[in-house]
């Protein structure tokens, strides 16, 4: 992306390394300031209203959330998050760079905070703008194995395809809040993997034309008679019940039906 070389020619310099893991050290922290203290998550949890009132620090504290609501996600599971939060965005900044990577995320804030702001009653969390390095991941990555419950292998792309159904299922049976969070989320990645997705749609619909073409030749090629009549050109498809015999008297043995048979003027070679 031109634009993105662009910007990492003028403000590369100012990229943050291993931001990934900076994320997940300030996540834990809040993780056991929650765990200790139920008003953490209530004054760190970004709810654009108390913004516009002049809670500013908001917009800072909510990429800092531990994963899930306070109480629901055990240590166990947490550090899970963590550990495969930090590889996909360490394998992510390896991949793209330490600038885009940058961006990636960037964009992802930005577009999940200014649709906060169009609910701004609603509470807005980090999961959807972070789930976009999952999908991400998945996308450059489909074949990459998970062990589910630290037991079961499944390919990450079957995971992902969960995701996108969930979230095709959230814009129409979630709340506008949650519209507007798998909305940020969709477009972070589409304007890293829009054109890679359309390339990859247009492969696909080549493939299907092809084949659809090739079943369709061979389906008018096994539609081909096999017995046809010299004489009448009937054949064994237009007239199944009839039957067909050769001419051994006949240059080249030709094919006649039963009226045929015996009542033809036989073929003659030129020679």
């Amino acid at each position: 992306m031109r634009w993105l070389d662009k910007l990492e020619r003028r403000y590369g310099r100012y990229a943050v390394p291993n931001v990934t893991l900076f994320l997940i050290a300030f996540q834990v922290i809040v993780y056991f300031m929650v765990a200790a203290r139920n008003g953490v998550w209530t004054r760190a949890v970004l709810i654009p209203a108390r913004v516009l009132d002049g809670e500013f620090y908001r917009l800072f504290t909510f990429p800092f959330l531990p994963p899930n609501s306070p109480g629901q996600l055990g240590p166990i599971w947490a550090f899970f998050y963590w550990y495969l939060f930090y590889l996909f965005g360490r394998s992510l900044e390896h991949h793209w760079g330490t600038f885009r990577y940058n961006v990636y995320l960037l964009i992802g804030y930005v577009l999940t905070v200014a649709a906060g702001f169009l609910q701004p009653a609603f509470p807005v969390t980090n999961g959807y703008w972070l789930s976009t390095v999952f999908l991400a991941f998945a996308f450059l990555n489909p074949r990459f194995v998970i062990n589910l419950m630290f037991i079961f292998p499944v390919q990450i792309v079957w995971l992902a395809a969960i995701t996108w159904g969930f979230y095709v299922f959230t814009m129409f049976g979630g709340d506008a809040s949650q519209r507007h969070g798998v909305l940020a989320a969709t477009i972070t990645f589409l304007i890293f993997f829009g054109r890679d997705v359309w390339a990859w749609l247009r492969a696909r619909y080549r493939h299907s034309r092809s084949a659809a073409t090739a079943a369709a030749t061979t389906a008018e090629q096994e539609k081909e008679p096999f017995h046809r009549c010299h004489a009448c050109d009937r054949t064994d498809l237009t007239h199944p019940e009839m039957t067909f015999r050769y001419c051994s008297d006949c240059a080249g043995q030709p094919g006649y039906c039963e009226e045929h048979i015996a009542n033809h003027e036989h073929v003659r070679s030129e020679a």
